[in-house]
């Protein structure tokens, strides 16, 4: 049976590599084991050992931390109001947003973050 805490790490794995638009074979590579381990650790199905963790992070420039963030809010009700899946790191579109929001140039993403913020408080 899948630990809830391996799920969610594999979880911050598989969205930071995409985030930085590294696939599965290239993390593999990079941490020396095959990419099959990598999706193993991705879906929650193997345990991902302290210093493995401790090389991923490394290759995708990350603290280890980062991927026990937001564990404890893992089994929490999302608020009320609100219309974002329960985990939106599972979400393609959600990570595909935030990935073209990033390569918008730093000035112009701050004005469509404020357009946002205005345009979810209108609604």
């Amino acid at each position: 049976m899948k630990h809830p805490v391996d799920v969610h790490v594999g979880k911050r794995v598989r969205h930071r590599r995409w985030m930085v638009g590294t696939t599965q074979q290239q993390l593999a590579e990079a941490v020396g084991i095959k990419f099959q381990q990598i999706q193993k650790y991705e879906t929650g199905m193997n345990r991902v050992s302290a210093s493995r963790l401790w090389d991923i992070a490394k290759v995708l420039d990350v603290p280890v931390s980062f991927f026990f963030e937001g564990i404890d809010a893992e089994d929490s009700k999302p608020a009320i109001g609100t219309e974002a899946p329960a985990d939106v790191l599972t979400d393609k579109e959600a990570l595909e947003l935030l990935r073209s929001y990033y390569a918008i140039p730093e000035n112009q993403r701050r004005k469509l973050f404020d357009l946002a913020r205005v345009l979810s408080d209108a609604a």
